[in-house]
């Protein structure tokens, strides 16, 4: 079993630009984590699953932390999934850049990285 929590909005200020420190971007960030407990759906227990609200305040405080590739920010969002909810066996994170600062019409760039890639 799978739990997706999509399209988590946050800003914060991740580049290696000094202006993006400054005034910082939106981002959107996506994660999917697989649940050790298959059963987990029959018990009706969310002590046998993983609660989706701390894998959001998870990715909100990590994303407050600045770095300068999101790849790093989604490296540590997900040992802290794994880490703190303890029925994660396998972690997938998506950052989002909204807007990057980059020539030509871009509209985002992202970033795909999952536990077995750490």
């Amino acid at each position: 079993m799978k739990v997706h929590v999509n399209n988590i909005k946050v800003y914060a200020y991740h580049g290696c630009l000094d202006e993006e420190g400054i005034i910082g971007s939106e981002y959107r960030v996506d994660a999917v984590v697989d649940v050790k407990n298959k059963l987990s759906h029959q018990n009706d227990d969310l002590d046998q699953t993983v609660d989706y609200s701390l894998v959001t305040q998870i990715v909100v405080e990590e994303m407050a932390i600045r770095s300068k590739l999101i790849e790093t920010v989604a490296a540590k969002i997900i040992k802290r999934i794994l880490n703190e909810c303890t029925h994660s066996k396998h972690v997938s994170i998506t950052v989002t850049k909204i807007n990057p600062p980059i020539e030509g019409d871009v509209e985002t760039v992202s970033v795909t990285l999952s536990s077995t890639d750490i």
